[in-house]
């Protein structure tokens, strides 16, 4: 974790978000900051809201009421400039099958009107030796780093990451942390959401922890973990120096098994 670069004033703003389907309040009265080159990560059970929120800051959906905005830029009333400073991991079914990693690159640069070096992008990715492959061959971390690749087409100033670990073996997994790493030393502000507690401690300058909708906690990973010790809390699990993950990487390697 990097505090170094969270010095600069809030890149993204919600104010008092609001979204409700049918009977169920998704996001209610939702606010908080993220400042400039941080790593910001919102946690929280299926359901409680974290996806709502992102989408609402993407620009994908409206909310019922409240204020977001991206580097000043409001969100509702100017979507489309917010999409030119903001990259968003695609999902796999977002990719033509046909197309090479390479072309597909190129193509989402032209869609932007960015002229693009898609051999940088891969290389910064640890793909590139792969530009001539079609995405479909990829393995689901070879997927998952391209789908960085392709949202870094138009040098984002904020980048939104949706579980960007989920399904990864052990070494994709501590890969992806070091691209997440890579990107915050490059000055960009990350968002992300997990379900992996390591990940955010691992990544994570803040998070907040989100359930039924609202906010119920937000400061730094051992901020948190200190304010739960002072209320007396013990943990009655033996802790020890080593995970089974960590045994795992030392028997097996850290490199990468894409293949």
């Amino acid at each position: 974790m990097n505090n170094a670069g969270t010095s600069g004033g809030p890149v993204i703003v919600a104010k008092d978000l609001r979204k409700r389907y049918d009977d169920i309040q998704a996001v209610d009265g939702v606010s908080f900051e993220v400042y400039r080159g941080e790593v910001f990560g919102m946690l929280g059970p299926n359901g409680a809201g974290k996806t709502t929120t992102v989408e609402i800051l993407e620009g994908m959906r409206d909310p019922d009421s409240g204020v977001a905005l991206i580097d000043g830029i409001d969100v509702t009333r100017e979507p489309m400039r917010v999409k030119k400073i903001i990259g968003v991991q695609l999902q796999a079914n977002a990719f033509f099958d046909r197309l090479t990693l390479s072309e597909l690159l190129k193509l989402f640069g032209t869609l932007y009107g960015h002229s693009v070096s898609s051999q940088d992008l891969l290389d910064r990715v640890d793909l590139g030796e792969r530009g001539k492959s079609q995405f479909k061959t990829l393995s689901g971390g070879q997927k998952q780093r391209f789908s960085i690749a392709a949202a870094l087409v138009n040098e984002p100033a904020v980048m939104f990451l949706d579980e960007p670990s989920s399904g990864l073996d052990p070494q994709a997994r501590r890969n992806m942390w070091e691209l997440i790493k890579g990107l915050q030393a490059d000055g960009t502000t990350v968002m992300l959401t997990t379900h992996y507690m390591e990940e955010a401690e691992e990544l994570c300058d803040r998070v907040a922890i989100v359930d039924s909708g609202r906010i119920v906690a937000l400061d730094t990973p051992l901020a948190l973990v200190d304010g739960l010790l002072e209320t007396g809390f013990r943990n009655e699990r033996p802790t020890r120096e080593a995970t089974l993950e960590d045994v795992f990487i030392s028997m097996t390697g850290r490199a990468l098994r894409d293949e």
